[in-house]
C-alpha cells in the first residue's frame, strides 16, 4: 500500500511540473509598461526591450502567442496617442523576430 502511495504521490509532481498556466493579460501589460513612452511617441526604448524578449521567452505555446496577441490589441485600444506603426517595428527594434507584424487590425487567431 504504501508503495503504491509514493508512486501516486511522483505521479502528481512529476504532471505538476508539466503543467503550466496560460499567459495572461495582466503578464503582457507588465512585460510591456516600459515601452508605452516609446509607443506613444513620449520617450526613448529604454528598457522596454527587456520586456518584449522576456514575453518572446514566455510566449512558447501558440495559445500564448495568440493571448499576447489579443492583450496588445485590447491595451492597443485604451492606449491615448499609441502609434500603431511603432507597435510593428518593436520587436525587430528589440532584435526579436516575429513572423507576423502586430497591427491594430491583426487576426489573433492565425498567429501560430
Amino acid at each position: 500500500m504504501a508503495g503504491k502511495i509514493v508512486c501516486f504521490l511522483v505521479l502528481c509532481i512529476v504532471a505538476a511540473a508539466h503543467s503550466v498556466e496560460a499567459l495572461t493579460c495582466t503578464e503582457v501589460d507588465a512585460y510591456l509598461k516600459d515601452c508605452v513612452p516609446f509607443l506613444t511617441k513620449t520617450g526613448l526604448l529604454g528598457t522596454c526591450c527587456d520586456g518584449v524578449k522576456k514575453l518572446e521567452a514566455v510566449a512558447t505555446t501558440t495559445t500564448d502567442r495568440q493571448t499576447a496577441c489579443t492583450c496588445l490589441k485590447a491595451a492597443g485600444e485604451t492606449i491615448i496617442g499609441l502609434d500603431w506603426s511603432r507597435v510593428g517595428d518593436l520587436p525587430s527594434a528589440c532584435g526579436v523576430n516575429l513572423p507576423y507584424t502586430v497591427s491594430a487590425d491583426i487576426d489573433c487567431s492565425k498567429i501560430e
